[in-house]
């Protein structure tokens, strides 16, 4: 393993267990408090709009003197940027049931997983649920793609 590929590895150990950290300080892992955060209608807990501000506080300093000037990250040849900036029926009804999802469930997939060490049935359904319904998509997504090259060709 050359020196780049541990220190991309090490990097996202560090990252992962810092945002990990950061989520269970937050409360982010709590259900509760972040149905609480989307209740604005009802008794709303604005606790989670400062875990944002605070988070963009240290981020955006962070970004501007380390990652902006960089042409490519530390450990990789480029930045992996998508290069897609349309707004397609795709993003737009995963963007719906992701919200859904996190109204609902008052867990989105980040806090998910840092929580699955809680061993909480819970949590342990969602993220289970979470994962198959990636694996469907997935599966659903590249069947499409596979039909539509067919037809395509046959065309």
């Amino acid at each position: 393993m050359s020196g780049k590929n541990i220190l991309f590895y090490f990097g996202a150990l560090f990252s992962g267990g810092l945002f990990g950290a950061g989520m269970m300080v937050s409360g982010m892992v709590n259900p509760a408090n972040v149905i609480g955060f989307l209740d604005v209608y009802g008794n709303w807990n604005p606790s989670l709009a400062f875990v944002m501000g605070g988070a963009l506080m240290v981020f955006i300093p962070g970004y501007l003197l380390l990652i902006k000037p960089r042409s490519a990250p530390i450990a990789e040849t480029h930045f992996g940027i998508s290069k897609r900036n349309d707004i397609d029926k795709r993003l737009i009804s995963g963007s719906a049931i992701f919200g859904i999802g996190w109204g609902v469930a008052g867990i989105c997939p980040g806090p998910a997983i840092t929580a699955l060490g809680s061993g909480s049935p819970h949590i342990l359904l969602f993220t289970i649920s979470m994962a198959l319904g990636m694996l469907i998509v997935e599966r659903a997504s590249s069947r499409s793609i596979q039909q539509t090259s067919t037809t395509h060709q046959s065309a």
